[in-house]
């Protein structure tokens, strides 16, 4: 860990004389959009170094490490839809992993499209929408890696047996609410001796590079997606990133438990897990299998993170480094055992904080900021950045100015929303649930995110704090108010 850390080090102070490099603004920059999927901020460029992510702390460290910045929808389908729409998830639109931006709000200019229609090239590699025929309109070329060995691109041998037996049938009993019930899926996790390329992930990074070696013969700039499946379950990735960590040094949870006061709607049961091989149906997971998991994600992020640091050092050495802005996302956050909790189907503010990282190659490098920032806000500032007015439909806030002020007063608030509604400030997290029909909230929690920065205690109720619930109240209404009032479903 200590020679990983010193590593870090030389790469910050090779990065930020790199930075001081005077680069000119192209009139058309290129764009390099990185989604990972259920990615937490657990990276060194966040102050955290349980997790080796060399590459992705290089790219922070010559560019912007947004230290709050969150998703609007703590669920993959949502959470994409709207960082392509730029518009907020609302109590009719965007619910559900499902749900689809073509269905909820037809007509609209998505950002790739937006970009498409100015004389950008648009490509989409990987799990750009969660929906792959989503964003009608937005792609010259739209790829994703054909499956190769089952549904879950499992490689192991046991892996593979494991999910053609479980998939003999249509459904299993694992419960996920109401009658409903999730396929059949294989082993949580496996840690085979095959190269990157074995599986999707590695296949994704591959076509990246060769799209951009495409670019080097057009004159167009261009607007290439990439999205990687992991660390998304199954926790799958070669032995070599698994042989990174030690199991003996992973820490778990603090708090693995439920809050206290927190009402029963802040409960979930976390079926996306439930449904895999080997884990418990009902109840808490033994230390076994937690230890398991914490390493399998732990590994896959490394894994990921060696396939972004290809695609970067292949738009190095192509020479589009200077030209191209790269912005790069977790979809949404993800939970680890916190509060009993896994996957991320939550109002609580780990399921919505991820990483956003940005690098603006004509703008001031190795910056962090902690000013408050949403996922509607991306695409306004991709706008901005390149030079192109924005779209009447935003419904974000373009933090451009932040790269060159990251200190300056930014954002009181933002909003996201799963099975309640929350607002987040610098100080409090406030969730509702809200009876639609009636506009009336029938549940609710508030965290103080100084004195109580994990969530553990829910102090609504106290009654010190009832002009603090008035005051956010107001603030959750107003912007339920005039996210659904807009002309969009």
């Amino acid at each position: 860990m200590k020679r990983y850390n010193f590593i870090i080090g030389l790469l910050f102070f090779h990065f930020l004389a790199q930075a001081q490099e005077k680069v000119e603004k192209p009139d058309k920059p290129n764009i390099l959009f990185i989604m990972v999927d259920d990615l937490r901020p657990e990276l060194g460029c966040y102050g955290e170094t349980q997790i080796k992510s060399p590459n992705i702390d290089r790219l922070a460290m010559s560019g912007v490490v947004f230290a709050n910045s969150y998703a609007n929808y703590p669920v993959c389908g949502p959470s994409r839809a709207s960082v392509l729409s730029g518009i907020y998830p609302g109590s009719r639109r965007f619910i559900g992993w499902n749900c689809s931006q073509d269905r909820d709000t037809p007509g609209l200019v998505s950002l790739p499209m937006y970009f498409r229609n100015n004389n950008y090239q648009t490509v989409s590699l990987g799990k750009v929408y969660n929906n792959f025929d989503d964003g009608k309109g937005s792609w010259d070329r739209n790829w994703r890696p054909p499956v190769s060995t089952t549904l879950w691109d499992y490689q192991s041998k046991e892996g593979i047996e494991i999910f053609e037996k479980r998939n003999k049938n249509s459904f299993n009993d694992v419960p996920v609410g109401g009658n409903n019930k999730l396929p059949k899926r294989g082993v949580p996790y496996e840690k085979p001796d095959v190269p990157d390329i074995a599986y999707k992930d590695g296949k994704i990074a591959d076509r990246a590079i060769e799209e951009l070696q495409g670019f080097q013969n057009n004159n167009q700039p261009f607007f290439l997606a990439v999205g990687f499946l992991k660390p998304h379950l199954p926790f799958n990735a070669p032995k070599k990133y698994w042989d990174l960590y030690n199991e003996n040094d992973i820490i778990l949870p603090s708090n693995p438990f439920f809050p206290e006061n927190a009402p029963d709607d802040a409960m979930f049961y976390w079926p996306e897990l439930r449904a895999f091989y080997g884990i418990p149906p009902t109840g808490p997971l033994p230390d076994s299998i937690t230890y398991n998991l914490t390493h399998g994600y732990y590994a896959c992020v490394s894994y990921v993170d060696a396939q972004i640091g290809k695609l970067i050092n292949a738009l190095e050495d192509l020479g589009f480094a200077d030209n191209t802005i790269i912005v790069l996302i977790g979809d949404h956050g993800w939970f680890l055992g916190e509060h009993g909790f896994w996957c991320k189907q939550s109002n609580f503010e780990r399921a919505a904080h991820t990483p956003l990282i940005l690098r603006v190659p004509w703008k001031k490098q190795g910056v962090k900021t902690e000013a408050l920032v949403e996922f509607v806000d991306i695409y306004p500032t991709i706008c901005e950045l390149t030079g192109l007015p924005k779209p009447f439909h935003l419904q974000g806030l373009s933090f451009s100015p932040l790269i060159d002020k990251p200190d300056q007063s930014w954002k009181k608030e933002i909003f996201y929303r799963q099975n309640g509604e929350t607002v987040l400030t610098k100080t409090h997290t406030y969730t509702e649930w809200i009876d639609y029909n009636t506009g009336l909230p029938y549940a609710r929690m508030l965290y103080d995110r100084q004195a109580d920065p994990e969530e553990n205690t829910n102090i609504s109720e106290l009654p010190e704090n009832s002009n603090l619930i008035k005051a956010l109240h107001g603030k959750l209404h107003e912007h339920i108010k005039s996210r659904d009032k807009a002309n969009l479903k």
